[in-house]
């Protein structure tokens, strides 16, 4: 992790959360021995950081995220950075709107 990035808690986020290591662990993939060893210190993999935030902080239900989602995603992020980031604000305040 580079030193300018903020490190996680994720042992916090997920008492917030009121789960055990196997309830939050296991919705995105991660063994409750893996987790353990997360929330102790070991480096969290991007990929990992990446469903983390989507599934615990976004609150984003990946059952429902079809391939060809991800793949739209890439290609805007890519193309047209600018309207990435666009649609990503214009989705993040929808979805606060949502849980009004």
């Amino acid at each position: 992790m580079k030193s300018t990035e903020k490190k996680i808690d994720v042992r916090e986020i997920r008492r917030k959360l009121g789960l055990n290591q196997s309830q939050f662990w296991s919705q995105i993939g991660v063994t409750q021995s893996g987790g353990s060893r997360y929330e102790s210190g070991r480096n969290i993999p991007r990929p990992v950081q990446a469903l983390l935030r989507l599934v615990h902080i976004e609150q984003v239900d990946i059952s429902k995220v079809k391939r060809e989602d991800l793949e739209v995603s890439e290609y805007l992020k890519k193309s047209d950075p600018e309207m990435f980031k666009t649609l990503k604000k214009e989705a993040r305040a929808a979805r606060k709107q949502v849980k009004k």
